[in-house]
This record gives C-alpha cells, sequence and structure tokens, in this order.
C-alpha cells in the first residue's frame, strides 16, 4: 500500500493514480493524512481491494505534501551508521544517539528548502512511521509496530548545531523545511526484506550518498526496542533513523547547499523527494 498526502487529503497511490479514501470508500475513512493511524489495519483490507478501475485522477507531484504532516513525536538517531562515524572522526556508539527533530519543520517531497546560513548539509534517511503504540517493545517483536516507510530528509545548520561545546542538534535540525518527507507511506509488507533499502542523495546532480539499510549501526528493531524503553511510541510517530556517509560537512574541502541547486533523496521501493535551495527571506 502507497499511502500520499495529496493536496492536503488522504489516499492511495495506485500506479501512478489517486484514490481518495474518503470518497471511495463512501466516507468510511477519514480525509486527514492522520487519521490514516487510528484505524490501520482496516485501511490496508480496504485498500488491498482496491484496482486501477477505481483509480481517480494522475497522481500530481506538486501537490503532494508529507504522508504523515502532524506527528506527535519525531525521533532522530546520530551517527547510525559505522562509514558517517568513521567520516566524522567520531567513535561508534554503544547506545544509539536520540535527539529530536520538532514536527512542524515537515514539509512534502518537492517543497523548497529555505537556507538558514550558508553552512546547510543534507542528510538522506530512512523513516520509519510507528503504526501501533509501543512501549517497552523487544526487537524481536518491533516489526509488529511498524506501518511502513517513507524517505526523509534531515536538513542540518551546521552553525547552529556545533555553535558550542557540547553541540546541539534539535534547533538546528528542525527550522522551517528542514524535514522534507515522503512522497508516499509503503507500508512494510510491500518490503521483501525491510531491513536491505538501498538509499542516495544528489546534490546539484552530484551523486553525494549510496548505501543500504544493512548498513545502520543500530537496526530498527533495535531502535524501537531502545525508544520504547524510555517513551511510548504512538501511531504515527516518526524515526529518522540516521544517515551514511557523504555528508558535506566532513568533505575536504566541506561542501554546503546553496541556492538554486536540488537535494534528491531516494529509497529504493518508495520514492524520490526532490528539494530545490532557495535564499530565506
Amino acid at each position: 500500500m502507497r499511502l500520499v498526502n495529496h493536496d492536503g487529503r488522504l489516499g492511495l497511490d495506485l500506479a501512478g493514480r489517486f484514490v481518495d479514501l474518503e470518497l471511495h470508500s463512501e466516507k468510511r475513512f477519514s480525509s486527514d493524512p492522520m487519521s490514516a493511524f487510528s484505524d490501520w489495519d482496516a485501511i490496508r483490507t480496504w485498500a488491498g481491494g482496491q484496482s486501477l478501475g477505481d483509480a481517480g485522477p494522475l497522481v500530481d507531484p506538486a501537490k503532494l505534501g508529507s504522508p504523515v504532516p502532524r506527528p506527535t513525536q519525531v525521533f532522530a538517531i546520530g551517527l547510525n551508521y559505522r562509514d558517517h562515524a568513521e567520516e566524522a572522526n567520531l567513535p561508534i556508539p554503544e547506545t544509539p544517539m536520540v535527539f529530536t527533530k520538532f514536527p512542524t519543520c515537515l514539509v512534502g517531497p518537492n517543497a523548497e528548502v529555505p537556507l538558514t546560513s550558508d553552512r546547510v548539509d543534507w542528510e538522506v534517511e530512512q523513516v520509519v512511521v510507528i503504526g501501533r503504540e509501543a512501549a517497552r517493545v523487544s526487537a524481536a517483536r518491533a516489526w509488529d509496530h511498524v506501518a511502513g516507510f517513507t524517505v526523509g530528509q534531515d536538513i542540518s545548520d551546521r552553525r547552529v548545531q556545533f555553535a558550542g561545546k557540547p553541540p546541539q542538534f534539535s534547533l538546528g535540525k528542525s527550522a522551517t523545511a528542514f524535514g522534507p518527507t515522503g512522497p508516499a507511506l509503503v507500508s512494510l509488507d510491500e518490503f521483501p526484506h525491510p531491513d536491505r533499502l538501498v538509499l542516495r542523495c544528489w546534490v546539484g546532480g552530484e551523486l553525494m550518498q549510496e548505501s543500504t539499510t544493512e548498513n545502520l549501526i543500530f537496526s530498527v528493531p533495535e531502535l524501537i526496542e531502545y525508544i520504547s524503553s524510555y517513551c511510548v511510541l504512538l501511531p504515527g510517530d516518526l524515526i529518522f533513523t540516521g544517515t551514511p556517509g557523504g555528508v558535506g560537512s566532513v568533505r575536504n574541502p566541506r561542501r554546503y547547499l546553496v541556492a538554486g541547486e536540488t537535494i534528491d533523496s531516494e529509497i529504493e521501493g518508495i520514492g524520490r523527494l526532490s528539494n530545490l535551495c532557495v535564499t530565506r527571506d
């Protein structure tokens, strides 16, 4: 199942055509994109019965918003790929490095990104969407609490992040539009190997990052076990699982985003984000 937020309405992307959940279910389900998590199993069952004959207009990329626009909580993980820790010359973490991105930073897959300084960086990430409440869940049962995945960019103002010692992560990663996500929420059952997804990022057409989620230091089940041992994970919550090597702040010479270039972020089986960088007013 591919769920999309199309012009503010919840629906299926069925081979590139939009199936409005509220209209096509005869108002059994709501058009609010966040409503998917109140009746996740029923929506999945219903979606499985739809066909191209039920589809509506073509999905318009310009109308796509974040597939999970108003999560209660957004968790993120630092240094969760070995190559990223090594390129930053930092030790491999012994436990997940958890921080938060504030939900107001979330935007759709084709939104513009206003740059807050001359040191804004890119970080393509697999984003986990929680489908069922998780409190003190073991890694062995963690997948039962996952609705699916989407693509994310953990855009980061390194000037803000490293302005002091120790550094602080959340503010520099939560400016307006610093959390593009999309283009769809793809349900877990669509992935034969949910822990083996290829992700890539291009900046200005140049490939900067390429890896697979097999290289995560802490896997999705381990992250859910760890976070849920402290916090209750709620349906619709997001976990940005970390970025692989290839970010700009550790290159020689350093490379940061500039207005006019586009960040393209892709995960096989989910789709692509394409975000134009612009000068902030």
